[in-house]
């Protein structure tokens, strides 16, 4: 399987809810792509920068995964004792308020084994993800939130998250910009310590 393109989610302006949708933590991190072939793993950013010596703890927490070939989308993220992601800190692990080591936490699964996952439906997707990552501890699957959209955005206000992501449970996984997944972020989020620009962002 080639380097596929990342499905990306339109940003919308307020909360909402849908049914048939559910509802994610975004993360303030690095979206990645893990690939591993014939039991080579690479970690991919959506520049096509490979950060796989970077973040060697978890590509060989992913080499150990079985089959030998699988393709998962998700963000490399560390988290405060608030297990809130903190973006600027990926690039000083040495911070002394850093509660875990980079985790990769995974939302989609594109590929497993022979089998390509793309034309399933999400929910499909995420049933198998979770199967494939139980047990591990840097391999995670993405923090759903409830099944409701205001009550899932009142826990991002009341616990600090950068924002949520909303998606169609029975939508595909389909490369560029898409209307089935919808990301609603806090206004001015961390602005004046994130310390970067958001078009340079891997």
């Amino acid at each position: 399987m080639t380097i596929p393109d990342l499905m990306h989610a339109t940003q919308v302006p307020r909360p909402f809810h849908t049914k048939g949708w559910v509802y994610e933590e975004k993360y303030d991190g690095w979206r990645m792509l893990a690939v591993k072939e014939a039991g080579r793993v690479r970690l991919i950013s959506r520049n096509g920068r490979d950060h796989t010596k970077r973040f060697r703890d978890i590509a060989d927490a992913l080499a150990k995964l079985k089959p030998a070939t699988f393709t998962l989308d998700g963000e490399v993220a560390v988290f405060d004792a608030q297990l809130v992601s903190r973006f600027e800190w990926l690039r000083h692990l040495d911070h002394g308020d850093l509660a875990t080591p980079p985790l990769l936490m995974v939302f989609d699964l594109l590929q497993l084994g022979e089998k390509d996952y793309r034309l399933e439906p999400l929910k499909v997707r995420r049933r198998a993800l979770e199967k494939l990552v139980k047990g591990q501890t840097l391999i995670l699957p993405a923090r759903r939130l409830s099944p409701n959209g205001f009550a899932a955005w009142a826990e991002v206000l009341h616990r600090g998250y950068e924002g949520m992501v909303a998606k169609d449970a029975e939508s595909p996984y389909v490369g560029g910009r898409t209307l089935k997944w919808l990301k609603v972020k806090q206004a001015k989020y961390r602005e004046g310590e994130r310390g970067w620009d958001p078009k340079n962002k891997s």
